[in-house]
């Protein structure tokens, strides 16, 4: 993103320059023999009257920026700002000096110079102020295209969990009817356990990291609502070390990686299945591997196909600006997720 000067530090390189400016004035015409009561006097008047042109056309410029077809009203404006800053420098010395003929005469040989000079600087404070305009305007454009941005990304996110909750909802739902009628309390049980986990979703922003340690016990309730679901025949494995669990990882990142590998484990076998969840912290990533047993036969894993995958994919890609983060790998009949978060070290 383009960072113009601020304002402020333009002010204060216009007061440096009028300090050198008046200084190297009054030096010049003290070097031509005149006073230095006569040399300060007159870079005073003329200095001042030439300060408030520059403001005259900074301030001009504040408020209306001139394009390619209307430029030539701005050459005339800053034309007829010299032309006046040297009449009313004129005015005032001649009032001033009325009785100093050699510095009157000087004045008169030096008004060409005086209006060169008062029109180059009138240039460069208009042509200075512009190039601020410009900067600022685009800086500007830019702040409000990375707003517009973020709002989108913020908006998709806000969708793929919206779309995930119903997906995991319907199939929490489907499971407790079935359980009202022959295990009412099992099914009091997971009303109860679904009722945590929402309300846990709920209260997530996708836009705040959290530890893993509070992810993987937001991740444990929906993995006690499976459990109720599938009785003994659904079964996990935790592995993490302390320093892992203390890593940050987008939140309801892994609910959906776990749930693609129950379904791939558990929906085409009528076997136990262990789904196992590991984590460990390598170099600037904290690295989560989710496996689940799959039966070749029955079940066709694809590589990124599910709706889980990649939704994960999509996400993080929206927060990291990465599509190499998540990979999945089906050998000896272990179905495998692997996702790398990286890490602010």
């Amino acid at each position: 993103m383009i960072k113009p000067f601020s304002y402020k530090r333009l002010l204060i390189a216009y007061a440096v320059y009028w300090l050198i400016w008046l200084e190297l004035h009054v030096y010049v015409l003290h070097s031509l023999g005149f006073s230095w009561q006569t040399s300060v006097i007159d870079s005073l008047v003329n200095n001042s009257f030439l300060a408030l042109a520059c403001f005259i056309i900074s301030v001009t410029l504040r408020w209306y920026q001139p394009r390619k077809s209307n430029s030539l009203v701005l050459i005339a404006w800053v034309v007829v700002l010299a032309v006046k800053c040297v009449w009313l420098t004129n005015f005032v010395l001649q009032k001033v000096f009325a009785a100093d003929a050699s510095y009157l005469s000087m004045f008169d040989k030096s008004i060409l110079i005086r209006f060169s000079i008062a029109l180059l600087v009138i240039t460069w404070v208009a042509l200075v102020r512009w190039i601020y305009n410009n900067i600022k305007e685009k800086q500007e454009s830019e702040e409000r295209k990375i707003d517009a941005e973020k709002l989108l990304k913020e908006a998709e996110l806000t969708g793929l969990r919206q779309q995930l909750q119903p997906h995991f909802l319907f199939n929490s739902l489907n499971s407790i009817s079935a359980l009202a009628g022959t295990k009412p309390e099992e099914s009091r049980k997971m009303i109860q356990q679904l009722s945590d986990f929402l309300r846990g979703t709920l209260k997530k922003d996708d836009q705040q990291m959290r530890p893993l340690k509070d992810e993987l016990s937001h991740l444990q309730l929906y993995l006690d609502i499976e459990k109720v679901r599938f009785g003994h025949r659904l079964s996990t494995e935790i592995n993490c070390d302390e320093e892992s669990l203390k890593l940050q990882l987008p939140p309801l990142l892994l609910q959906p990686l776990v749930e693609n590998a129950i379904k791939f484990g558990l929906y085409d076998t009528i076997g136990n299945i262990t789904v196992t969840i590991a984590a460990k912290k390598e170099g600037k990533y904290l690295v989560v591997t989710i496996t689940n047993p799959f039966d070749p036969e029955t079940a066709q894993p694809k590589q990124g196909t599910g709706f889980g995958l990649s939704s994960v994919q999509r996400r993080l890609y929206l927060i990291f600006s990465r599509n190499d983060l998540l990979k999945t790998s089906n050998q000896s009949k272990i179905f495998t997720t692997t996702v790398k978060i990286p890490q602010e070290i």
